[in-house]
């Protein structure tokens, strides 16, 4: 087990050393969530809470619940939120049976990072653990409607994906929430999204829009060692700021 720092070591995380371990994904996701003190914010799939714990350290007073299928990460994200000084609760449970307290409430904002592969798309890897987080059989369908249900009237879901599952991913929003909002995320300028921030509101019907892209390195090509993040995205990744969605 390791601990590393994450937002400049505003927040510092425990990871296994093998297995799954953050990375810039869930960072970027915490960083876009426009919630406020006192909102209650549930993450469908938290792994070791790294998204929720980067959200606590920007939103002071966020109120956090997760949700993880998995018992030893399920674990790690209640002692990364503990070891935080962050209000939460983690419930180890499967999307498709979870716990009266979640069943029973609503949140404000629902967030989540979903395996990025169908399982017969997956290339497993190396440890079970991490071959869970990178694949999964529930449907993004399934994960959207579980995010929908969750939801207060007027409610926000944000969800982070490859670029190439989001026909299906839009698909599953359209059928239960409105006022969508499209960020692509473009890893250079001159290369295509790999991965999409979509959010939508519940029981809102304004236009779908496509926001401009982020572009995440500056710059045409890798040239050299070090740091090549935007000057925005560097900003969110290396320390308590936030990078909410284009107006």
């Amino acid at each position: 087990m390791s601990r590393d720092d994450f937002l400049g070591g505003a927040v510092r995380l425990w990871q296994p050393r093998h297995g799954y371990r953050a990375g810039l994904d869930p960072v970027l996701l915490a960083a876009c969530i426009p919630a406020k003190p006192g909102e209650t914010v549930l993450e469908l799939g938290c792994g070791g809470g790294a998204a929720m714990a980067c959200l606590g350290a920007r939103v002071p007073g966020v109120i956090c619940t997760g949700v993880e299928m998995q018992p030893a990460y399920a674990t790690l994200a209640q002692r990364n939120l503990d070891d935080n000084g962050l209000t939460g609760t983690v419930y180890c449970a499967d999307l498709s049976a979870l716990p009266p307290e979640i069943k029973s409430d609503r949140f404000d904002h629902v967030i989540a990072n979903p395996p990025y592969f169908e399982d017969a798309r997956a290339v497993a890897p190396r440890s079970q653990d991490r071959a869970v987080s990178r694949s999964g059989a529930l449907p993004l369908a399934k994960w959207v409607d579980v995010a929908s249900r969750r939801l207060k009237p007027g409610g926000m879901a944000t969800f982070i994906q490859r670029a190439d599952r989001l026909p299906e991913l839009m698909t599953a929003f359209f059928a239960t929430l409105g006022a969508l909002e499209l960020w692509p995320l473009h890893p250079r300028g001159n290369r295509p999204a790999r991965l999409v921030l979509l959010r939508g509101r519940k029981g809102r019907r304004a236009a779908f829009m496509s926001h401009p892209p982020l572009v995440l390195h500056r710059g045409e090509n890798h040239e050299k060692d070090g740091d090549s993040y935007s000057e925005v995205v560097s900003r969110a990744l290396r320390s308590p700021h936030s990078l909410l969605f284009p107006k």
